[in-house]
């Protein structure tokens, strides 16, 4: 081989190498990874994926992706013509409403394989009081093979929601929602489940209400990755009296090895933003367990770029007091880590049982 023709050879290899090395190692240009995103809303709309695209733009690598699974009931009796477009703008109920897997699917095959290297899918469009709900999930699986990462965000106990959907109340002591969980842990499925850690306006000093049922599911399910949502608390369910001794020794406690804290929403991150004082005890809690924490935004259907951001401005105070090796785990890596793993997982148990296919 002359040297002309050697000199090409290499320069089309060193190409090819940078073009198909998969963009997932490529994140560490951005600011963060979102480990909490709604492409839609209560009634199922929202931006075009490639308008989210845009949206994520040089601030975000990689976002697991997930439409709303409560759809609002718009009850002409309830609400005449004034479609209620969230939970809270009707006191109609909610139901689940599972079609949001399939959209989720088809906006994510329509992108290309550089494009869908950014997202991660989740499956949320199930019941968890239903003892058939894990037998939806492996359908979903078995229907959109090489698609989705795992599953959620879902809900048992959340502030004003779990009183509005139809049918059967949620709980954390139901076997559907074992099953749901061991059927995770076989498939390797990363589980993003929402569950306050109390009631609404709790009474001052009284017991988290949900954490032992909590910390009980917890333990049943080593085997399954589980990222405990906006770490239980909401827009009413502040952080109880020991909250951060409470949460330092689930973190502490290798029974509990399996469980991450996500940070998402703006009902959440005014807490932290409350005080310097609040910032720091948050921040002294990921610099003694910088592997364990997720930033997400928990944004629903988006309008704009500087909506999507919000809530990663919101921790502007935050980032600042932590150190940079923390910071970057926290908004970056342990996305990558929790992530990148499940995608293995899953990818080896669909072609293990007959339903793997490249995308």
């Amino acid at each position: 081989m002359n040297a002309r023709r050697f000199l090409s050879v290499l320069l089309l290899g060193v190409f090819l190498f940078a073009t198909l090395k998969p963009l997932r190692s490529q994140t560490s240009n951005y600011e963060f990874n979102d480990s909490h995103f709604h492409l839609t809303n209560n009634i199922q709309e929202g931006p075009d994926i490639r308008d989210f695209l845009n949206m994520m733009g040089t601030h975000t690598g990689r976002v697991a992706l997930f439409g709303v699974p409560l759809q609002q009931e718009w009850l002409y009796p309830v609400d005449g013509d004034r479609a209620p477009t969230y939970y809270l703008h009707s006191d109609a109920p909610l139901y689940y409403y599972s079609f949001t897997d399939a959209a989720i699917a088809m906006a994510y095959k329509s992108l290309t394989r550089e494009q869908q290297a950014r997202f991660d899918p989740m499956i949320t469009g199930f019941n968890p009081t239903d003892m058939y709900a894990a037998d939806h999930i492996r359908r979903v699986l078995q229907t959109f093979p090489g698609v989705f990462t795992g599953i959620g965000e879902f809900v048992i106990h959340k502030e004003f929601v779990a009183a509005k959907i139809s049918g059967q109340v949620a709980s954390l002591q139901n076997p559907a929602l074992d099953r749901i969980l061991d059927f995770a842990g076989e498939a390797g499925l990363v589980v993003i489940l929402h569950n306050d850690v109390g009631i609404p306006l709790a009474k001052e000093g009284s017991e988290p209400a949900y954490l032992n049922q909590l910390k009980a599911l917890f333990k049943r399910h080593p085997n399954t990755t589980i990222i405990w949502a906006h770490m239980g608390l909401g827009r009413l369910v502040a952080p109880p009296q020991g909250y951060f001794s409470e949460l330092a020794a689930i973190l502490a406690d290798p029974s509990f090895r399996n469980v991450y804290m996500d940070i998402s929403w703006e009902e959440v991150a005014k807490y932290f933003a409350a005080s310097p004082e609040a910032t720091k005890a948050l921040a002294d809690l990921m610099e003694r367990f910088p592997d364990r924490f997720l930033f997400g935004t928990d944004a629903a259907a988006p309008r704009d770029q500087s909506t999507y951001l919000k809530v990663f401005h919101q921790y502007e105070l935050l980032w600042k007091a932590l150190d940079a090796e923390t910071s970057r785990k926290v908004r970056l890596q342990n996305y990558q880590r929790l992530f990148d793993e499940a995608r293995s997982k899953v990818r080896k148990w669909e072609n293990a049982h007959g339903s793997g296919a490249s995308n």
